[in-house]
């Protein structure tokens, strides 16, 4: 629970900060022009290498869950983040836990290094010295290991899919010389879940909004705006050109959504006290979402970042917007 809430801690500042990035509270600002480049300059080009990896770091779970279904798991030396398994369950859960922990917050430099690896993978370009302590691609470069990182597709503009995670899958498979199985969880994901009719307007946020104070909400850069806009809904604030965004009070009121999708996993509280204090909160009593009780948790894992498990999270909200 310690490295759940260590990782969740993380994610949260970074949230909170790039959430800063809507100067305006009523209209969200969008990115600057030069934030695509420097998103694209953080992200290395996939690794040329000449034989399948042997060795292999995994700086999140998310990434050590595609190479299990990828079936490479046996390559894994180590892995960071391990709270990313949480969101699995069942045999597979069974499977994952088996794989070594190096660092059971983000992925320590120091142990990472320490463990040999030929090849370090992960979903966020964060991991690798982003966050406090993750080593860099330049750092890992030195010790001998190439880089595999899950990459924005989405170049500034507002997410519709899940192609940021199918890239990456698509990439990882190369790599490993499992084009076929790449493939084959490409369109298990794909088929997950996919709504029609008409679009339901969405607020997904991870906190109960606070009186007085602008709320932090997912923009529509970010991988929840595609898993949104899969399962039949609009997100409200798709039009905030970041990955976090803030609108004011009076701004979510006039936007209305219809739908709340509370994220989890920021925070140490069950889901069941989230869930109660997003829909308690007065901020949002004015809104259609709150007077139908139309709500839904997801966890952050599997939401907000390239995931096996990202179609489930489809077909979660698409059943909570289109029952």
């Amino acid at each position: 629970m310690r490295a759940l809430r260590r990782t969740a801690a993380a994610m949260a500042l970074l949230f909170g900060l790039a959430a800063c990035g809507s100067v305006d509270p009523v209209r969200p600002a969008a990115a600057p022009a030069s934030s695509a480049t420097t998103r694209a300059a953080a992200c290395p080009a996939p690794p040329r290498l000449p034989r399948p990896p042997q060795r292999v770091v995994t700086m999140d779970g998310g990434a050590a869950a595609i190479l299990e279904r990828l079936g490479v798991a046996d390559r894994i030396v180590g892995t960071a983040a391990p709270d990313f398994f949480t969101a699995f369950s069942g045999d597979e859960a069974a499977k994952l836990v088996r794989i070594a922990v190096i660092d059971p917050g983000q992925g320590n430099a120091e142990a990472v290094i320490a463990a040999r690896p030929d090849l370090v993978v992960g979903v966020s370009s964060y991991s690798f010295g982003g966050f406090d302590g993750t080593p860099t691609v330049d750092q890992l470069a030195a010790a001998g290991a190439k880089s595999l990182v899950a990459c924005d597709t989405g170049q500034g503009a507002a997410v519709e899919d899940l192609s940021s995670t199918t890239t990456f899958i698509r990439q990882l498979a190369e790599v490993f010389g499992v084009e076929q199985r790449g493939a084959d969880l490409i369109s298990e994901i794909d088929r997950a879940g996919h709504a029609s009719g008409t679009p339901v307007r969405v607020l997904a946020l991870s906190a109960p909004p606070a009186a007085g104070r602008p709320v932090r909400v997912q923009g529509g850069t970010g991988l929840a705006n595609g898993v949104i806009t899969l399962a039949g809904g609009k997100n409200v604030a798709e039009d905030a050109l970041q990955d976090f965004a803030t609108l004011s009070a009076e701004e979510i009121v006039r936007r209305d959504p219809q739908a709340i999708v509370v994220i989890s996993g920021f925070s140490p509280v069950s889901d069941e006290d989230l869930l109660r204090s997003v829909r308690r909160s007065p901020v949002l009593a004015g809104t259609t979402a709150v007077k139908e009780n139309r709500f839904v948790v997801v966890p952050q894992s599997i939401l907000l970042s390239p995931s096996v498990l990202n179609g489930d999270a489809v077909a979660k909200i698409a059943g909570a917007l289109h029952p």
